[in-house]
């Protein structure tokens, strides 16, 4: 038994008792739990757990937030409980069953998109760039674009076309090997079904609607016969005979022997699931896409559209939350097959630009509240640039007025866009450069949109937040009462030495003076860098553990290179050896810091990680603690992002961090602490 064995049948009392839990697994941070009835979980009282730094529920899990420390209270967990672990995998398997068939269903299209996202906002950007010089008529009296008089341009123009064509038009190939990938069944395979539907040997979907029924080219069988149809950009069709070929293949694993399954498992899967494709599922997805694609467009474009408009405009941002704004994506890209563009998109990047708006607002009423700035200004930008998360998360749903205000201003410029009929060519970067994916005729349009959405919902915010927060929040309140208000309410150490920092400014105090915002006297330590690349913010990182510094105060590095340093000479304390992403680090003063690679990279199951030093092991700055594979990473859906987190502050005093530079590994110092 440990030092946790209280805390953890305190733990198990408040989940709802033995009974109750499922599952359970812990990653580096958090206990993961799959709870039979998750009401029974009495969330406030786990909050005010000692031990507990946060909770929160996600598809189907509920999370507890230890800390370094979680392998410790874990063991103790099972210890006293009497429940056996399970890998990380095994209880997201187990978390599917408290959710709904829609929750499944979502969660099932995020995680077949994610990897395709990358290559999907690159084509956009790609047809974007590629509208404004062949499809803009700006010279020669505006007859004629940048290709009708640049042999150069027009030799870009169509050299573009070579990725667009394989991002849109190839689409079913990376859609069937991301299904294979995500059901854990041979990504070839895949990959090989994806290429029949699209053949070049097929009929182009995008020519079947011009095509004679007489002129369609046949496989004749003799007693019946099939079109030879190609299902370029379809998503449906692609979907369907991903997940037969799937269940193909686990089928044919099963019954096979396994001297022989090495020819008859691909063989027969194959096959049989090619032939389901073209045959049956082919034409059945197809009409299915049309059918759904159909009813949106209608809606889009119908009588009822500017309704429509103001319901979408105004839910998408609720959406972002629940997870089910994955949807749009399918069909988004079914609009731009059946009708070479799509009128979902514009109001999309519409809601980005207006929950950015709102937090534009807030930066204006919190002008004077420099702390409440870190997070305002870094969390509006990146919402400009297509990025919600740290706006949604951060700012506005904390003071959720300003999220409603974003959802008006959101609605009212959707009203427009669909009302002018909005189209974009493909999906794009959201937010500001979401107007390179608009098709030029309608660029002026949307711009008036933008234009919209940032004035209603920065103005809206400003109206109701004069009104709505305190003087404090506001930072209208001297700095040495705010010091006070901090110190009372238990704030963190790096916060508390901000607003002590702040007080000694004002009061002149007799313990120590203040030059250019430090106290003097000598640092006792320093973080130097623990990857090459680029420091930033966690507020930056999209992290709500991370970002929202649930686990602590710290930073986050966007990597250059493959390998994780030690940032000072400290002892290896925890170490994940089934996910190996991530390892603990305690200070000879006491603190302790969380090094972390990537972003729910725990789900990569230790694929493309690897340890360089053992738990114990004591290390001096600079001594390589992780390799890690950037491009497995990134293949995976996930970023690269490595944080670094004081999860442990002790005595440390006056912590600073430095961002906005480009670390050295081993050389740039990238926070201090007496």
């Amino acid at each position: 038994m440990g030092r946790y064995v209280e805390e953890a049948k305190e733990l198990l009392n408040l989940v709802g008792g033995r009974e109750n839990v499922a599952a359970v697994s812990h990653c580096m941070t958090r206990m993961r739990f799959v709870l039979n009835d998750p009401k029974k979980a009495d969330v406030e009282k786990i909050e005010a757990m000692k031990v507990v730094k946060g909770s929160f529920t996600q598809t189907g899990q509920f999370q507890v937030i230890i800390g370094n420390t979680v392998a410790d209270f874990y063991n103790d967990f099972i210890a006293v409980s009497g429940i056996e672990g399970v890998s990380t995998e095994s209880v997201k398997k187990a978390a599917k069953k408290n959710q709904n068939v829609l929750q499944r269903i979502v969660t099932a299209l995020a995680e077949i998109f994610a990897p395709l996202i990358p290559a999907i906002i690159t084509g956009g950007l790609i047809l974007g760039f590629r509208n404004c010089i062949d499809s803009l008529y700006l010279f020669e009296n505006g007859t004629k674009t940048l290709c009708d008089i640049s042999q150069f341009w027009s030799g870009v123009d169509s050299f573009l076309w070579l990725i667009g064509e394989a991002v849109f038009h190839m689409l079913p190939v990376g859609i069937c090997w991301s299904v294979t990938k995500k059901m854990g069944t041979t990504q070839m395979l895949g990959i090989v079904l994806g290429l029949t539907l699209v053949s070049g040997q097929l009929l182009n979907a995008y020519s079947v609607a011009e095509t004679a029924a007489a002129d369609i080219p046949v496989w004749d069988f003799g007693f019946f016969k099939v079109n030879m149809i190609g299902y370029q950009a379809q998503v449906i069709p692609a979907v369907l005979a991903a997940f037969t070929l799937v269940y193909l293949e686990k089928f044919f694993r099963k019954i096979t022997p396994q001297v022989v399954s090495m020819i008859v498992v691909p063989f027969c899967s194959l096959l049989l699931a090619v032939i389901a494709a073209h045959f049956v599922l082919g034409p059945i997805g197809w009409r299915i896409g049309s059918a759904i694609s159909s009813v949106v467009y209608a809606g889009i474009t119908g009588p009822f559209r500017v309704i429509f408009g103001a319901v979408f405009g105004f839910v998408y941002a609720p959406l972002v939350i629940t997870g089910l704004h994955h949807m749009s994506n399918a069909i988004d890209l079914q609009l731009i097959a059946d009708y070479g563009g799509t009128m979902l998109w514009p109001m999309i990047a519409l809601s980005n630009i207006a929950q950015g708006s709102a937090v534009l607002g807030m930066i204006f009423l919190q002008k004077k509240n420099a702390q409440a700035q870190e997070v305002n200004v870094p969390a509006c930008i990146s919402c400009y640039l297509g990025v919600t998360e740290p706006a949604i998360f951060g700012v506005n749903l904390k003071h959720v007025f300003p999220f409603v205000c974003g959802m008006i201003g959101s609605a009212c410029a959707a009203v427009l866009c669909v009302a002018m009929g909005v189209t974009a060519n493909a999906i794009g970067v959201g937010g500001l450069p979401g107007i390179l994916s608009i098709q030029p005729g309608f660029m002026p349009g949307f711009a008036i949109c933008m234009v919209v959405a940032v004035a209603v919902s920065c103005g809206l915010t400003i109206i109701v937040g004069k009104k709505k927060l305190s003087s404090a929040e506001k930072g209208q309140v001297p700095a040495a009462e705010l010091a006070e208000i901090a110190a009372g309410a238990g704030a963190s150490a790096a916060a508390g030495v901000v607003a002590a920092i702040e007080k000694n400014r004002e009061s002149k105090a007799a313990e120590g003076s203040v030059s250019g915002g430090k106290e003097s006297g000598n640092i006792g330590k320093v973080l130097k860098a623990f990857l090459t690349g680029q420091v930033i913010e966690l507020k930056e990182v999209g992290d709500g553990v991370f970002s929202e510094g649930v686990m602590g105060e710290g930073l986050a590095i966007v990597p250059e290179n493959d390998t994780l340093y030690a940032p000072a000479d400290a002892v290896i304390s925890v170490l994940m050896q089934e996910s190996r992403h991530a390892c603990g680090l305690t200070l000879d003063d006491g603190v302790e810091i969380l090094l972390h690679v990537g972003i729910d990279t725990v789900a990569m199951n230790g694929d493309g990680f690897e340890y360089l030093v053992e738990e114990g092991q004591k290390v001096t700055a600079g001594t390589p603690l992780i390799r890690f594979d950037r491009e497995k990473i990134k293949a995976a859906g996930h970023p690269d992002t490595t944080v670094c987190i004081i999860t442990e502050p002790a005595d440390a005093k006056n912590i600073r961090f430095v961002t906005g530079i480009r670390g050295e590994a081993n050389v740039t110092v990238v926070a201090e602490y007496e």
